[in-house]
Order: C-alpha cells, then sequence, then structure tokens
C-alpha cells in the first residue's frame, strides 16, 4: 500500500511517499480502506520532533484522523461490518498510521460515518470536534445560558467549538481577525473579538477555552472554568477560577454525538483546503502558517 513515511524528525521534507506492507486485523481490530485523512497540528508538531514525539518510532506514519470503509474484521468485532462506512481518531497518542492506504485499530474506535457529507469531511472531524467535545460537555458540562468564550475561534478546534457551544445552548464569545469575523459569524458566534486590537473586555466568561495557549484569564467570572487545550495551563491564574487542561481520546460515544450534531444541522465542517496523499509535505506547509479557516485534509 502506499503510505506517507518520516524517518527522522525534522521539516515537511522529511515526509516521503513509500511501499508499505498492508496491516492486517488483529482480534477486535478493523481493517479500514482510508478515503481521507485529516490533518491536525499535533500531525507537524510530531513530524518536527515535538507533539507527541516521544511516544512515536520509526519507520513513522503520521495521521489519526482517518474517513473510509471497513474492508475486513477481525474475530470478536460485533459492531462493524466489512462495507460499514466509518470515521474516527484510533489509537491517539500512539500511532495510527492515518496517512497511508489502510490502517488497523480496535474497533471500538471508530463510529459510522455522519450521513449526507464526504469522507474529507468526516476525516475533519474526529481529533478537532472530539476535543472540542470533551472540552465543552464532558470536562465543562456547559450549560445552556452559560458564556463560553473560544480563541483561535476561526480554526480546526475552534470552528467545531464554536459550534458545539451553540448546539449545548451557550452565549458565544469568538477571537479571531477581523478577516474571518464574518465566517464566525455564519457558524453562530454571537461576538466577536479582533485579538490583534485587544482582548475581551468583562468578566463574566463562564468557560474560557483557549485554543493558542498563554491567554489570560482575566475575563472568567469568579468560579468559572480556564481549560488550556494545546499545552495545559502553562501561567500563574486566580485562586478563584478552577482550570483544567486536557488531551483528547478516542471516544466512541463522543463520535456518536458529533455524529448526531451533524446530521441534526447544528455542525458543519469546514475544509480549507485539500492535497492527494503525496502533497502531504505542502499541507503540512499550509497549516504551520497559522492563517487557515477550519481543516486541512488528505484525499488518499
Amino acid at each position: 500500500m502506499r503510505a506517507i513515511t518520516q524517518n527522522e524528525f525534522g521539516g515537511h521534507e522529511v515526509l516521503t511517499l513509500t511501499d508499505a506492507p498492508k496491516p492486517a486485523p488483529i482480534p477486535t481490530e478493523v481493517l479500514v480502506r482510508v478515503h481521507a485523512a485529516g490533518i491536525n497540528p499535533v500531525d507537524w508538531k510530531t513530524r518536527a520532533g515535538s507533539g507527541m514525539a516521544g511516544l512515536q518510532s520509526f519507520p513513522l506514519v503520521l495521521g489519526w484522523d482517518v474517513s473510509g470503509v471497513v474492508e475486513e474484521v477481525g474475530f470478536g468485532v460485533t459492531t462493524l461490518k466489512p462495507g460499514d462506512e466509518v470515521y474516527g481518531m484510533p489509537r491517539f497518542p500512539h500511532a495510527a498510521g492515518a496517512y497511508a492506504e489502510y490502517v488497523t485499530a480496535p474497533s471500538r474506535h471508530f463510529a459510522r460515518k455522519p450521513q449526507g457529507i464526504t469522507h474529507v469531511e468526516a476525516a475533519a472531524l474526529p481529533l478537532a470536534a472530539l476535543t472540542a467535545w470533551q472540552v465543552l460537555k464532558d470536562t465543562a458540562d456547559v450549560q445552556p445560558g452559560q458564556k463560553v468564550l473560544v480563541t483561535a475561534a476561526a480554526g480546526g478546534v475552534g470552528h467545531f467549538a464554536v459550534q458545539i457551544a451553540k448546539a449545548l445552548g451557550a452565549h458565544v464569545v469568538g477571537t479571531a481577525r477581523e478577516a474571518k469575523h464574518a465566517f464566525l459569524r455564519d457558524l453562530g458566534v454571537d461576538e466577536v473579538v479582533d485579538y490583534t486590537k485587544g482582548e475581551y473586555e468583562g468578566n463574566d466568561i463562564d468557560v474560557f477555552v483557549d485554543l493558542v495557549g498563554g491567554a489570560s484569564p482575566a475575563s472568567v467570572r469568579s468560579g468559572g472554568l480556564f481549560v488550556g487545550v494545546p499545552s495545559g495551563v502553562d501561567r500563574p491564574v486566580r485562586e478563584d477560577i478552577r482550570t483544567s487542561p486536557i488531551l483528547v481520546e478516542p471516544d466512541r460515544a463522543g463520535l456518536e454525538a458529533i455524529t448526531a450534531l451533524v446530521e441534526g444541522g447544528q455542525l458543519k465542517v469546514h475544509v480549507d483546503a485539500t492535497f492527494p496523499l503525496e502533497d502531504a509535505g505542502k499541507a503540512h506547509a499550509l497549516g504551520e502558517t497559522g492563517r487557515t479557516q477550519g481543516k486541512i485534509v488528505l484525499e488518499v
């Protein structure tokens, strides 16, 4: 099978199209023919030697976001069958090998692909949307009427976070450059803030989702929650607020909740750019500019 392989950490030039052995599922696993693979910041960070690099070994096939079709099931699998369209974020933070024509993983790391969207759109969902879901629902338990602030709200995780927060009934504040404000309003953001001109003015935020790192918690109300997503909470914070780091986990129940939001019209996927598998390096280069809206996806 074709796969994008790297044998050392470095720039996007270390990503090479190779011919790799096709994997076979062991008991409880499925073999998935990959139609599309989403790209996330953790991908290029790991490629360069940070991110999840400490958990990987060479040769390394990057990628965690997968959408495709089940081709074979291992012994004991009862919830999926060959021909099922699935999506998921298998094995994270260990290597899943999504930049390839086939992946194997535990069957319960996948869910059925949402109806009405393409494999490209589905591949954009798992890691970013699960991160947003696990922050807002599982960690913060956002309630109707609460005020949620999301930094980098037009990005991969951000554009899902604002929609999920709205679906949970929150009043949403999103930060982005002015050029992206119309995009955020289309997603349902109630208040937009141009971070290049200053921070949100107020101290009434119930849940602050920092997707950049190092944001000030000054706007969080007493008793509110500050969640640091990229690298935890890396600065002193006030004693009267709660703080939490988070690292996304494979989560079939979360995927099924996301599927329900997509199929119910409450969660839309924005794919900024697609690349063929062999152009994974170019896709990384675009992502590293930090100027994309939504997600980047490889078509396999």
